[in-house]
């Protein structure tokens, strides 16, 4: 038996690059008693892995969720015992596509979900403030925030994106080419850097501020920061576990199950594109949730 992971051939300052990465074979051992074959479906590339990449030893395998299937045959890609694997919701019906547990019904979606409701404590009438609103995380949190009676402006970097949101319902700009709007009672920070000056010089009187992403490697520069009050939280989706969990994963499915949420995916085929997955998701070529296709 084969595997050919991807590993992480020498640390990367910046946007990584293909020399950066490097795909390797070798044997699997024969099965223990009790661990599973694997053949990967569908496998993910997320912002977090930039920075979850710094902690990896030079030759490492490269992290990441997959969507999986049990094998009998010699085409596996790993082997695993059980504790990392996850399965699928019993209720999970066949017009939702299986890719969609590694991002609107997985951590992409729950990343959504608990800034919003949670962190942000979103009420209804409110204005919602989303940066990197086409990606993967900022669009089912637009598609929430309509959901939840509130007004929703996404900021994005090209008029494609800005086309395509707009079908989804949220008041959109382009922050390359127009000034943002003033006065939001939430903002859900996907990016990080230059741009989160801007929106908090324009937050409104005990605003509130979930930070997620750090997409954007310009540092925040000095500037006039308004005498107003806010509370600005960093959080991952693992600060919810359990029932809280379920409940959201449900929810989602929900959503999702009765059209009330649009996914976007930008799917590449091929394993071996797994690097310039990543590397493009980080330069925003992607609309939706970036998904590789096995």
């Amino acid at each position: 038996m084969v595997k050919a992971p991807w590993t992480q051939k020498k640390h990367f300052v910046g946007n990584p690059t293909n020399s950066d990465f490097e795909l390797k074979t070798a044997e699997l051992p024969p099965l223990k008693n009790r661990e599973v074959l694997l053949e990967a479906l569908f496998l993910t590339r997320d912002p977090y892995m930039r920075v979850a990449a710094k902690r990896l030893k030079e030759g490492d395998t490269m992290m990441g969720q997959q969507v999986a299937r049990f094998v009998e045959s010699w085409t596996a890609h790993s082997i695993a015992d059980g504790k990392d694997l996850e399965k699928l919701p019993t209720e999970w019906p066949d017009t939702v596509p299986l890719s969609l547990a590694l991002g609107t019904v997985s951590m992409t979606g729950l990343t959504a979900y608990f800034g919003l409701l949670d962190i942000c404590g979103v009420k209804g009438g409110e204005t919602v403030m989303v940066n990197a609103a086409a990606g993967a995380v900022g669009s089912v949190l637009g598609q929430i925030t309509k959901l939840k009676g509130c007004k929703v402006v996404g900021a994005v970097g090209s008029d494609e994106k800005t086309a395509c949101l707009k079908k989804l319902g949220s008041d959109v700009f382009n922050y390359k080419t127009k000034a943002s709007p003033d006065g939001y009672n939430c903002y859900f920070d996907n990016v990080s850097g230059w741009f989160s000056n801007t929106v908090i010089s324009q937050m409104k009187k005990f605003g509130r501020i979930a930070t997620s992403g750090c997409g954007g490697t310009s540092p925040l520069p000095p500037g006039p920061i308004p005498e107003i009050e806010l509370h600005m939280e960093g959080f991952i989706v693992t600060c919810w576990p359990g029932d809280a969990h379920q409940k959201a994963l449900k929810d989602l499915l929900k959503w999702v199950s009765e059209g009330q949420i649009q996914y976007q995916e930008y799917i590449i085929e091929g394993y071996e594109n797994m690097p310039a997955a990543f590397m493009g998701m980080l330069k925003g070529d992607n609309l939706g949730k970036t998904i590789v296709k096995v």
